[in-house]
């Protein structure tokens, strides 16, 4: 029963981290019908500005700071751009362009930064407690915790009680509609580009430093894990991602502790094709089409 608690708080901790990257890239198709799948690269590339800026200062929330302003930014810099100026006429042109930029950025930060890994500092540590006499949760999954709840319950109510919310909604849900009711979609579309990068540069500063550490490719896997997580919940599905990423988290944890690490990206791959025949959508999917 210890070991089931220990695997079972740990994978959550692991699947909120992936719920934000998934939330990341929902965020971005919902706005603009685009798979970002250079998502993994600029948060990365955020980390490694917080990486630098915790370095300078020795103060972790600085760069803590810095990888959201970075992310930020980055996620606005690229829709203004790149994406903006990718064609519609083929499905595969953003595919393309976010592939291509993926690249890019990776062998950027590789020249500049080297491919070695660099370990990060936690602002916690990252040992096990125990609780009640059984050994649970770490003081770092507290933390992971903690952000993703603050984190998912700012987006709802920004998405629900805010007029700027209501204007991402219309500018994602009804563009024409939208527009011709004074809404700046362009902006808006700006935006949650720029809040979906942000948001997937903290997810990247909260899982690098309890992998391998930071690397040019170190959110290649989380990335196909949280790309997983998006289509299991549902593109169009905010709390399909983060229902799935704790599901999937969970799953990646009792199969790694009881059948052995290689065997998780298996079980991940048979849950995704489960998915995809029974419910192609996504669990979570409500509509194929969009409404107002």
């Amino acid at each position: 029963m210890d070991r089931f608690l220990f695997l079972t708080f740990d994978g959550l901790a692991r699947g909120a981290v992936l719920a934000a990257f998934a939330l990341s890239l929902v965020l971005i198709w919902r706005a603009a019908r685009i798979v970002n799948f250079a998502q993994g690269a600029m948060a990365v590339a955020a980390t490694y500005i917080a990486f630098t800026v915790t370095a300078l200062t020795g103060n972790y929330w600085a760069g803590l700071a810095a990888a959201l302003a970075a992310g930020f930014l980055i996620g606005a810099i690229v829709e203004r751009g790149v994406m903006r100026f990718v064609g519609n006429t083929s499905p595969l042109n953003p595919v393309i362009a976010g592939l291509g930029l993926l690249m890019l950025i990776q062998a950027v930060l590789g020249m500049i930064f080297g491919n070695s890994y660099r370990t990060m500092v936690t602002p916690f540590s990252s040992n096990p407690v125990e609780i009640f006499g059984i050994t649970a949760v770490s003081s770092y999954d507290l933390f992971v915790f903690a952000c993703i709840a603050v984190l998912v319950g700012g987006l709802v109510l920004l998405f629900t009680r805010t007029p700027l919310g209501l204007r991402l909604r219309a500018s994602a849900f009804a563009p024409d509609l939208a527009r011709l009711l004074g809404v700046r979609t362009s902006r808006m579309l700006t935006l949650g580009w720029a809040m979906s990068s942000a948001l997937g540069a903290l997810a990247a500063l909260l899982v690098i430093p309890t992998e391998l550490g930071l690397n040019p490719h170190a959110a290649d896997t989380v990335f196909v894990y949280a790309f997983t997580v998006a289509v299991i919940g549902g593109l169009d599905s905010p709390a399909g991602a983060v229902l799935g990423g704790l599901a999937v988290g969970v799953l990646l944890s009792w199969v790694s502790g009881y059948l052995g690490a290689t065997l998780a990206p298996v079980a991940i791959l048979v849950l995704l094709l489960a998915v995809l025949l029974i419910r192609p959508g996504g669990i979570f999917s409500m509509t194929k089409e969009r409404t107002v």
